[in-house]
Parts: C-alpha cells; sequence; structure tokens
C-alpha cells in the first residue's frame, strides 16, 4: 500500500537543551519531543513511571459509590455478580474485579454472556440469572454504558447495579441538537445514563480527561485501587498491584494509547508476566512456545491475547476467567490446551471468511465505507476479518453476520474517520449499535442493510478532513553510521510499544543496495550501505517489493534498527518499514 513518508523536524537547539535537561542522547530527545513529550520532567515521568505517578482513583465520576456500595454488600454478606464481557479486554476485567471483591471477603459469583446466545452487553436476561442465585449486587465490567433495559429491570427486581466501563456514552438528545448547531463542547454534553447506584466510566467527565483512555481491565484495576485506599479492607496496594499482569493484558488486548496511566499499567504488568506468576499466564505461555524467554509487550498481541480471545469468538469464554484466577496448574493447562485448540480453529475459519471477502471485492466499489454481509460467516471472527480488510483498502470497513433476519457487523475504521460517530447518525434504522471512534458493533434488520450502506457511504463522501492516505511518520533521518549498540540499547527505553507509542522509525536516503532476494513467507532480505557501512536489512512480509526495485539505483529506506542474535553472535539489523527510489 502507498504511504505518505512524513519526517518531524523539531528545532535543533531545542533537542539540544532537551538531551542535556533529560540526559538522554539528541536522538532520543527528538523521538520523545515527537511523541509529545517535550520536558525534561515529563521525560523522565514517562521512561520511569511508577506507582506514585498514579491518579487518584477517585476521580474516576461515581468511585466513592461505587465503594460504598460494595462496602455495604460487604457488611450485609450479600452475593455480588460480576458482569463480564467476552472479548480479553473484558474477561481480564472480569478476573481482576472477581479477585479484589473475594480478596476483602465477599461472596462473588461472575457471568460471562456467549456471543451466539446473549449476544453483547449487560442484558435483561442477565437479570434473571443473577436472581435466581439470590445476587443483590451486579457490577458490570467492560459494558453497560447503553444497558437501559437491564439496569431498569434489576431495579425493579431489587437488585443494584454499579456499571464500570470505558466505552462511549450516550449523549442525550439535546446535545444532539447541540452539536448539529455547532454548538458541541464537553460543557454542553449531557448523557442518557442506566439507572444505577454508580455509573464509573471516565468518559463522563472531563475531570477525568487524562483517564479516558483506560482500558476495561484499566478500569477494574482503578477499582482495586480505590479498594486498597480503604483501611478497614484489608486489602493492600500490593494486592491492587499483583493484579497488573491481567491489566496489562486487557490494556494491550483493547488498542488504548500506551501512554499515562496504561504505560505504568503495561510496563509493571510486563514484569508480572515475564515472571509468570499466575498459573494461567505461566501456562499460556507454555502452549503459546515463549515460556523460556522474556516477552515484549507486542508480542502479547500474536501470542496470549489471540488465545484468550478464542473462546469467545467461537464458544463460551467462561472458563477463561477461571483460567486467569485459578491456583491449580493442572487446570491451567487444561483450558490453556483447549484455547489452544479454539485459536487453531479459529484461524481456519478466519482464512476462510477473509478468502471469501476478497473475492467479492473484485466486484465492489471499493472508494467509499464497505460493507460486506453473509449468512454463512461466523459472528466471532468477522472483527478481525474487518481488520484486515480496513488495513489493506484503508476505508472503514463493516462485515455482517446475518441469522435469523438480523444482521450484527463489526466495524473497523481509519482514524480519520469516526465509525461510532457515524452510527449515530443512522441510528433511525438501527436496533443497537456501541464501541470506540475505530471499532464498533452494530445490528440491524436485514431487510435495512441496503439503505444503511447507502447513508454510511453518504456520511463518508461528504466528511470534511478525510485522510485516504496512511501516513508514516518518520521520527528522523539518520545516517547509518549513527547507528549502534548504545543507540538501540538507549531506545529500548521506549518500551512497552505499542498504540500510542509506536516503535520508533527513521530514515535513510541515498542507499546503495548490494544483494537482495527472496527469503521465508515473503520476507525481503538485503544488505544495504551508505559511505561504507554496511548492514543488513530484513522487511517482513515485503517480498513484493522486489519486483519494482532497480537494484543498480539508490534507494531511500524507512526502518527501526535492532539487535539480531544468532549463533551466538550479536548483529545491528535494520528492521525495514518501506522503501522508495532516491530522488
Amino acid at each position: 500500500m502507498h504511504r505518505r513518508w512524513f519526517i518531524s523536524r523539531t528545532n535543533p537547539e531545542y533537542i539540544h537543551y532537551i538531551s542535556k535537561a533529560a540526559s538522554i542522547s539528541p536522538m532520543l530527545a527528538r523521538v520523545m519531543i515527537n511523541r509529545g513529550i517535550k520536558t525534561a520532567d515529563e521525560i523522565n515521568n514517562f521512561l520511569y513511571p511508577s506507582a506514585s505517578g498514579l491518579s487518584d482513583p477517585f476521580e474516576l465520576p461515581d468511585m466513592k459509590a461505587a465503594v460504598e456500595r460494595i462496602k455495604a454488600a460487604l457488611s450485609h454478606n450479600e452475593r455480588v455478580l460480576v458482569h463480564g464481557d467476552y472479548d480479553a479486554d473484558g474477561l481480564t476485567a472480569t478476573a481482576i474485579m472477581a479477585l479484589s471483591l473475594k480478596k476483602i471477603g465477599l461472596d462473588v459469583e461472575y457471568f460471562i454472556p456467549n456471543r451466539k446466545v446473549h449476544g453483547y452487553g449487560f442484558n435483561p436476561p442477565s437479570v434473571d440469572i443473577a436472581k435466581k442465585s439470590g445476587i443483590k449486587l451486579i457490577i458490570t465490567v467492560d459494558c453497560g454504558i447503553t444497558s437501559f433495559d437491564a439496569a431498569n429491570y434489576a431495579k425493579k427486581e431489587g437488585i443494584d447495579v454499579i456499571i464500570t466501563d470505558h466505552h462511549e456514552p450516550m449523549a442525550s438528545r439535546q446535545s444532539l441538537v447541540n452539536r448539529e448547531q455547532s454548538d458541541y463542547s464537553l460543557n454542553t454534553i449531557h448523557y442518557s445514563l442506566p439507572e444505577a447506584v454508580a455509573v464509573v466510566n471516565p468518559k463522563l467527565t472531563p475531570c477525568a480527561s487524562r483517564l479516558t483512555v483506560l482500558s476495561g481491565a484499566g478500569i477494574a484495576f482503578k477499582i482495586a485501587q480505590a479498594l486498597a485506599a480503604e483501611s478497614d479492607l484489608h486489602f493492600s496496594m500490593d494486592d491492587s498491584l499483583a493484579l497488573l499482569d491481567l491489566a496489562a493484558l486487557g490494556t494491550i488486548a483493547d488498542v488504548v494509547p500506551l501512554t499515562g496511566e496504561n504505560r505504568f499499567i503495561l510496563k509493571e504488568g510486563m514484569k508480572y508476566i515475564n515472571n509468570a506468576c499466575r498459573p494461567g499466564i505461566k501456562s499460556l505461555k507454555k502452549i503459546a512456545g515463549i515460556e523460556d524467554r522474556e516477552v515484549k509487550s507486542g508480542t502479547l498481541a500474536f501470542s496470549l491475547i489471540p488465545r484468550i480471545n478464542a473462546a469467545g469468538r467461537i464458544a463460551d469464554s467462561s472458563d477463561v476467567v477461571e483460567l486467569l484466577t485459578t491456583d491449580s496448574v493442572d487446570r491451567a493447562d487444561e483450558i490453556a490446551q483447549w484455547l489452544n485448540r479454539l485459536n487453531s480453529e479459529r484461524q481456519q475459519i478466519e482464512e476462510e471468511i477473509f478468502q471469501e471477502v476478497m473475492g467479492r471485492l473484485d466486484t465492489k466499489d471499493t472508494s467509499s465505507v464497505i460493507v460486506l454481509a453473509s449468512e454463512t460467516w461466523h459472528q466471532g471472527v468477522i472483527g478481525i476479518v474487518a481488520s484486515r480488510i480496513a488495513e489493506q483498502f484503508y476505508r472503514p470497513v463493516v462485515i455482517f453476520s446475518i441469522e435469523d433476519g438480523i444482521a450484527k457487523g463489526s466495524a473497523r475504521s481509519i482514524p480519520s474517520f469516526d465509525i461510532c460517530n457515524a452510527f449515530s447518525d443512522c441510528s433511525e434504522m438501527l436496533t443497537g449499535f456501541g464501541g470506540h471512534r475505530q471499532a464498533a458493533g452494530v445490528r440491524l434488520e436485514a431487510g435495512r442493510l441496503e439503505s444503511f450502506e447507502k447513508k454510511l457511504c453518504s456520511l463518508f463522501d461528504s466528511a470534511e478532513d478525510i485522510e485516504l492516505t496512511p501516513l508514516l511518520k518518520i521520527d528522523a533521518d539518520i545516517n547509518l553510521s549513527d547507528i549502534s549498540f548504545s543507540l538501540i540499547k538507549e531506545l529500548g527505553m521506549l518500551e512497552p510499544l505499542g498504540y500510542g507509542n509506536p516503535e520508533p522509525l527513521f530514515a535513510s536516503k541515498m542507499l546503495e543496495i548490494s544483494s537482495c532476494r527472496i527469503v521465508g513467507n515473503n520476507h525481503l532480505k538485503m544488505k544495504l550501505s551508505s559511505k561504507s557501512r554496511y548492514f543488513d536489512a530484513i522487511g517482513f512480509d515485503m517480498g513484493g517489493y522486489l519486483e519494482n526495485l532497480d537494484i543498480s539505483a539508490s534507494i531511500d529506506a524507512v526502518f527501526t534498527p535492532a539487535v539480531n542474535e544468532w549463533n551466538g553472535g550479536r548483529y545491528l539489523q535494520l528492521i525495514l518499514k518501506a522503501l522508495r527510489p532516491s530522488v
């Protein structure tokens, strides 16, 4: 895919000043400035996050009311139901909440809806399940912010509800009118909220704006942090910090920005994950083949998290919470092996649907929003397929699975188009929707799919400031002679990397090609040089570049410098991201 190269430029004098003030190299200073981290204090807080930098959990709306209701449940010996969600964020959030409540002495059950049987989120049938178990308090995690019917039903049945969620709340009708009149700011937004004793969602108040990027698991961790602040609960700060491995998995899984509080959660959580103190995580690492090596945050997205997600996509995921909370090594191994089998099955189903979708796109206009539907596509994997299609065509994508006349869709978008907001503008033809700016779910009658597609495409085509070519943001242009083991070691301080804190990218111009070939599964292996400095370079899945390369001409390259450890030696290497002929 063609991408626009953009090299960030910063005043050299300012780079020199920050480098001295923060005691880092000019190159790392430039990278930090590019990430909007522009003072020595901000840089130190970013590079060395600590628990002392965690925000007060009571900054979150309704946190005090939530804690008081939990304490009341404890004093009255009430049974509590933690209502989660079937994805990795919801499952880890459920585990965090259940472990925290049990630690303070509550009688806790948890319920994870089945995607196919119950659908997404907190719904009235969940209240019936709670009623049969004698539950007096339901606490939702990673869901519930638009569950009006379920909350009303619970209240009618004498069951209190605490909602903890990070999804977008529903703006009131008056706020929507204000938006249409271009009078739409944080100060004028009013939300329609379910009836609950507490609604803990950072998106409800600008006071908690620095917490709005928390995942569902991150908010569950903040509940644990709030419980640890209560001196009479016998739940310490160390008890809450011991849950960071679970919070880290949820944070990576939900693709939230890895800055601020999320950076601390992930950086500290990775230590627990690498120590594998929790039997469930140790079993997952073993079945994924990464048990005996230190893993980085990016590895989780391709190893543990797909296995955690597999059950919710094609089976029932309740056992995953048991995996994450059990003390039994044997039981953990058993569930991990089951998840591994499910993940292999999921991969096969996903690939079949992806190939069918690609075949249909041969004859479909892909210049606007891509909307496709089928009665044979598995509801649990269409979101992954939508992600792959959105990445390949760089357009918003909605993939639907149709059953009994109802179309349930998963959407993925590009950064410049808010798909959840677009669904709001189509709400008159929908039976439900929810999610985030770039990922959302939607439901409607199958007979309305054609009109829905037309409306969605119209919204996209008429939107302003839509960028249809992805931007490749480059931190700096660099000479090959500047690349060293010490630079790579210093850049390692940026870990954990991911959304909101991507791996640093550098560009070098006028490079000579000494050798070039395809290796492995379509990987481009090269040797590049400049001024007698030679580097091995590898471009994963970049074999397609070879047919357009003139190996006798100079090229420009975008890459991340890395260390390749092989056969007992350590070698400098360039991980290629993009190539183009030099001008």
